[in-house]
């Protein structure tokens, strides 16, 4: 019962950090959060997926200037909704060796100390870091929760996001893409789920657009800003 408390507990503050900071903070500008919480999120992230925030922001820019297009790092359109589905990872990281995208689309993202020496230039460290407390904490069983960290962004975001949410699902809005809102409901992905939302207004940094509609990442920056955390970006 404690391993899946926390379990889950994890991956949904890693859901809620590439949600928040690097989708709606860094890749589009929307929001900004107190010092402290910004830290913590891009320590977490490294701790738990060992992304970088530069290529994460200029993947998902690019797939915005050509979405389902020729170009498009990951659109199931382009390379086939099961490529995407359950290899959307291995997409990122061969397009996160396109320096010239890297340089063209990553602007503006965290160039301090700690980013270029830490979280860039020791990116893997944090993840293994993580498999030594999860073991300590749980022992063998530990390994198996680390394996189940390691694959949830992995799948959620990069393949079911960027593959279901650009192949089957309901529209809001009649965009030039063909992005889909997964379930009225954003949840398990942090509100991500309402993707069509979010193509049709990509600087809106609150994916819900209709009453019955549910963005569980709005709900928490909501939270945050209450404390003083988090604000829009004027």
């Amino acid at each position: 019962m404690n391993e899946t408390i926390y379990t889950l507990a994890m991956t949904h503050i890693t859901i809620i950090c590439v949600t928040l900071f690097l989708h709606r903070s860094q890749a589009h500008k929307g929001l900004e959060f107190h010092f402290v919480l910004y830290h913590f999120m891009r320590c977490w992230l490294w701790l738990t997926t060992g992304m970088v925030t530069k290529q994460w922001v200029a993947i998902h820019r690019k797939h915005h200037s050509v979405t389902d297009r020729d170009g498009d790092p990951h659109s199931p359109h382009v390379y086939g909704i099961k490529e995407v589905l359950f290899k959307g990872a291995l997409l990122y990281h061969a397009a996160s060796k396109n320096k010239a995208m890297l340089d063209s689309f990553g602007t503006g993202t965290p160039n301090d100390w700690i980013e270029r020496n830490v979280y860039t230039g020791c990116s893997r460290l944090g993840i293994g870091m993580l498999f030594v407390f999860n073991c300590w904490l749980f022992g063998w069983i530990g390994a198996v929760i680390w394996a189940i960290q390691m694959i949830w962004i992995p799948f959620w975001a990069a393949g079911v996001v960027n593959g279901i949410g650009h192949w089957w699902g309901y529209r809001n809005n009649t965009t030039k893409d063909h992005s889909t809102n997964i379930v009225p409901w954003g949840i398990v992905i942090g509100g991500e789920e309402l993707h069509n939302n979010h193509h049709h207004q990509p600087a809106n940094p609150k994916l819900s657009r209709k009453y019955w509609e549910f963005d569980i990442g709005w709900m928490w920056f909501k939270l945050f800003s209450f404390f003083k955390l988090a604000r829009l970006r004027t």
